[in-house]
């Protein structure tokens, strides 16, 4: 399995195992056990990188002080064997849960002073939630037990990028946030905004070669990780990062501390603390030395995501470095208390990213206070609106605010970026495009309309420093509007095709060919076929020519990149490489969305990126290798993993018969094809029989989907009386049950021959995937990685020109029919009913009734 399918398995089985357990609280309990497995695991690897044999392993005991000692002073931390978490797995039934509670104390005993601040009662959580797993030690350990065997496999050696653990621990803190309700934001920031706010602080540091970031509402940590990847990027080397995190939560902090101590994060480099972050500022003096040290906090990038709106104390703050200059947010709502908090601890060349609600930008009295010395003193860069509910718990809109202590410029840069979204479940969520088209806005300051504005801090004291969003950006859909003419007498308004300017400045020629100006204000269609005229007009061929130009080479490239470099290329690294050159090769063609071919590189990049990590981990070999395909199978009450066939660890089946199997392939869907056949065959003729012929027990079997002994037993009566009788009248009853006789036989013979020849193809399949040559391998890579995006990226043009073609012919239906031309239609219709009533008969009140809607309807 590659990591998402693993993160999916230990997913789906932990939901189902924490039963009536709360997610926001299992959470803890998994996330934990998978921190002290990392550990375990870590402390297996050193020992053996110190030369220490399998005896000398099982040796390893808190007696041996020496090498207790030893143990704790290079890697922080010392776990005896017995503690081990493989050693739990091989005690088997021998496992209870007085194991886990011994181990998790002496680990606590067993921490190194220098380590003391990282791992001192980080296992807290999970020690205290033990009783909660079960009623009885008994269940208890059972609990544990299914939990630490679904854990088991995870891969903890993180090599040339391939983060499993990292993946994992992120996935798992997603989705039980997405099952956490309203206290999912006590500890998470979806994903996709934390990738959005990473890019805009990767850019700004980009260029420093040792960088410090701070999360003061730290949550799970994985938002500062996200700040730290990004900007790893752009590093030579990721360990002159340095994280600083604070958090409330003692159960939300150990997180914090877990998730940084797992992704490869050297001790000296992890800061954290547990605290109120307004009320128990970050320490200018070492805590443990309060006399000799002095060193407040400045780092080069904060970033956010605290409670919204919350309650505060905000007596005696006036002296307060952090609110001093500001002001002091009102104690009904922290949201600036936070914000200035951010802002006071970055460097004068820092920058800060902190999501807010929305009333931040506008609301009145204290905030509007601190909001204007925030402007004068030129520290908003910008504003950028996300959608609304996209944060689990909270539907309301939210923005990033990015601040910085000196700037250039005095403008600040608005995004709306609250269109940009797909639905998934009840949330809304960013797209990769959608994300870097903001990043980019951002980077850029570009002004695009409905989009983005740079707008001057003139402008915003105009508005009297009210910064809500839709005062400078409208992003709103344009009202679709009616000329009162043209729905009289026809024709089309010239202002309403004007609207499609893109297209007529990209196909200077396109518009004259399309219509005829009928006077100075509206137009008429000059062609029948629109489809037609669109596609076969010059200019829309050159476009599609130069489109093709531009991407002509682009497939021999996406294979000298991913193919011959796969197992050298830098995968965290690729896909921004391969949108750049899709971006370079836009530049010349007009119209196509930049951002949409984006869309469809990242939407092909999970899969590749899969694959890759694969490849680089475990060597070329693994592009051969077949894998059981385990899948849960209820056995009474519980389920087990059994096997299901068998599947490519990176070759898909499917792509391996329709390219190299394709007679055996085409021979079973000739097959399905069949049977569809007869189903219909059978259910037409039995739909043909008389009502009174469908009362009978065998045809509503047969009509019911049951194939009974009885059907077939009928028919060889019938077919025995025919050599009595004769041949059998067509259509009759007796004709009609003996082909659905021979039909139902032909089908289940069919059923048969499928069932042994899919087995057969399957393991024929098998044998293929793990026999293919190093050419076969490399073609059937370029199938699955490159082809289908790259067809996708052709398709652009027609689907852009399908759009042209569907707008005009829209607007050619628009006006079609005048309204006179309905009222004289109306009319007509209203003469001739009028007419046929004088046709009609009935009593004197009928008579009278019909003789005063004749009058109506000629209008007298």
């Amino acid at each position: 399995m590659n990591k998402q399918q693993l993160a999916a398995k230990i997913w789906a089985s932990a939901n189902q195992m924490r039963s009536k357990i709360e997610a926001n609280e299992y959470k803890d309990y998994i996330l934990g056990f998978i921190f002290y497995k990392y550990l375990s695991d870590k402390e297996l690897q050193f020992a053996k990188q110190q030369d220490f044999s399998d005896e000398d392993i099982k040796a390893l005991s808190e007696a041996d002080t020496e090498t207790v000692e030893h143990i704790k002073s290079n890697i922080g931390y010392f776990i005896a064997y017995k503690d081990l978490f493989s050693t739990w797995i091989k005690m088997g039934k021998d496992f209870d849960v007085s194991n886990v509670r011994d181990a998790l104390s002496a680990f606590n005993r067993l921490i190194s002073p220098a380590h003391k601040k990282i791992f001192d009662g980080i296992f807290d959580t999970l020690q205290t939630g033990l009783s909660k797993l079960g009623d009885s030690a008994g269940s208890q350990t059972k609990a544990i037990s299914d939990l630490i065997q679904l854990i088991k496999d995870i891969p903890m050696d993180g090599k040339q990028d391939y983060d499993v653990l990292g993946f994992i621990y992120e996935y798992l803190v997603g989705m039980f946030a997405a099952n956490a309700g309203k206290k999912a934001g006590e500890f998470y920031t979806p994903h996709e905004v934390s990738l959005l706010m990473s890019e805009i602080v990767a850019y700004h540091v980009k260029d420093k070669k040792e960088i410090r970031i701070l999360d003061p509402t730290s949550g799970s940590g994985s938002l500062l990780i996200n700040i730290g990847n990004c900007a790893a990027k752009h590093m030579d080397d990721k360990d002159n990062i340095k994280y600083y995190a604070q958090e409330l939560k003692k159960n939300t902090y150990n997180l914090t501390r877990m998730n940084l101590v797992m992704r490869g994060i050297i001790p000296n480099n992890i800061v954290t603390r547990n605290g109120d972050t307004l009320e128990d500022d970050w320490p200018y003096f070492d805590e443990n030395d309060s006399v000799n040290s002095y060193n407040p906090l400045y780092v080069d990038a904060v970033v956010s995501n605290p409670p919204y709106s919350q309650q505060w104390d905000s007596s005696n703050k006036e002296t307060d470095p952090r609110y001093a200059r500001f002001g002091i947010a009102p104690k009904t709502k922290a949201d600036y208390a936070f914000l200035l908090h951010d802002l006071y601890h970055i460097k004068p060349d820092g920058i800060m990213t902190i999501v807010l609600p929305h009333g931040v930008l506008f609301r009145g009295g204290e905030e509007g206070v601190i909001r204007k010395k925030l402007i004068e003193g030129n520290h908003i860069d910008a504003i950028i609106g996300l959608p609304a509910n996209i944060f689990f718990g909270t539907g309301i809109p939210t923005t990033i605010i990015v601040l910085r202590q000196k700037r250039e410029n005095t403008d600040i840069l608005i995004v709306d970026a609250s269109k940009g979204f797909i639905k998934v479940g009840k949330n809304n969520k960013l797209r990769a495009s959608d994300i870097k088209r903001c990043a980019d806005a951002f980077i850029n300051r570009q002004t695009t309309p409905k989009y983005s504005r740079v707008v001057s801090r003139d402008e915003i004291r105009e508005n009297d420093y009210n910064l809500n969003i839709p005062r400078y950006v409208d992003s709103s859909a344009t009202t679709e509007s009616w000329d009162i003419y043209a729905s009289m007498f026809g024709g089309i308004p010239v202002n309403e095709i004007d609207e499609l300017g893109k297209f007529w400045q990209a196909f200077p020629g396109l518009r004259d060919t399309l219509f005829s100006k009928t006077s100075s204000h509206h137009a008429e269609l000059k062609v029948e076929d629109v489809k037609n005229a669109i596609t076969e007009h010059t200019d829309v061929k050159a476009f599609a020519t130069n489109f093709k130009a531009s991407f002509g080479e682009f497939g021999a490239y996406l294979k000298n990149e991913l193919l011959t470099n796969m197992e050298s290329v830098n995968i965290s690294r690729e896909e921004a490489v391969l949108s750049k050159d899709i971006f370079k090769r836009m530049e010349s063609v007009p119209l196509i969305d930049k951002y949409e071919a984006y869309q469809l590189l990242d939407d092909d990049w999970t899969k590749i990126e899969g694959d890759l990590e694969i490849i680089q981990t475990e060597g070329f070999a693994a592009t051969k290798i077949v894998d059981p395909k385990m899948v849960l199978k209820k056995k009474g009450k519980d389920e087990e993993e059994v096997q299901d066939g068998w599947m490519g660890r990176i070759m898909p089946f499917e792509l391996v018969q329709e390219t190299y199997l394709k007679d055996e392939l085409q021979n079973l869907k000739q097959k399905e094809s069949r049977l569809l056949e007869i189903t219909v065959e059978y259910e037409e003729i039995l739909d043909s029989l008389s009502e009174e012929e469908k009362e009978g027990d065998i045809v509503n079997d047969a009509m019911d989907g049951f194939v009974t002994a009885a059907v077939a037993k009928e028919a060889k009566q019938i077919q025995a009386d025919r050599k009595k009788n004769g041949a059998l009248v067509v259509d009759s009853y007796e004709a009609k049950i003996v082909k659905v006789s021979e039909l139902f036989a032909e089908e289940k013979e069919l059923k048969k021959q499928l069932y042994l020849e899919t087995a057969k193809l399957h393991l024929l399949t098998k044998e293929t995937i793990e026999q293919l040559s190093d050419e076969q391998v490399f073609e059937l890579l370029e199938l699955k990685w490159i082809t289908p995006f790259v067809i996708a990226l052709n398709n652009l043009p027609t689907v852009l020109i399908h759009e042209l073609t569907t707008q005009v012919q829209a607007l050619a239906d628009k006006y079609a029919t005048t309204y006179s031309a309905v009222v004289e239609e109306i009319h007509e219709t209203e003469t001739v009913l009028a007419s046929l009533i004088d046709e009609l008969t009935g009593n004197e009140f009928d008579t009278k009734g019909l003789s005063e809607f004749q009058l109506l309807l000629k209008g007298e």
